[in-house]
């Protein structure tokens, strides 16, 4: 994701481009199993029928992609 902060608001004017005929409405909320992180899902009607986009929340903002999940790493210390 870029280094500007983006908020909820803007990716769905972005991605969904609500008006006062098509509003757009937030349908399920909650957390990702994984990683506890938040996510939205927001739908809007469109000419070729409803449309729903997951936003995820990043730790610098929304986004349509997932965060990645942290993998399990092993270390050590290396004895002289």
């Amino acid at each position: 994701m870029n280094t500007a902060q983006q908020d909820l608001r803007s990716l769905v004017d972005k991605w969904l481009a609500p008006t006062a005929a098509t509003p757009a409405h937030v349908t399920r909320f909650g957390r990702l199993d994984s990683n506890h992180r938040r996510y939205v899902c927001v739908e809007a009607s469109h000419p070729a029928g409803m449309l729903a986009i997951f936003f995820f929340r990043h730790d610098d903002g929304w986004c349509v992609f997932p965060p990645c999940t942290d993998a399990p790493a092993m270390g050590g210390r290396i004895k002289h």
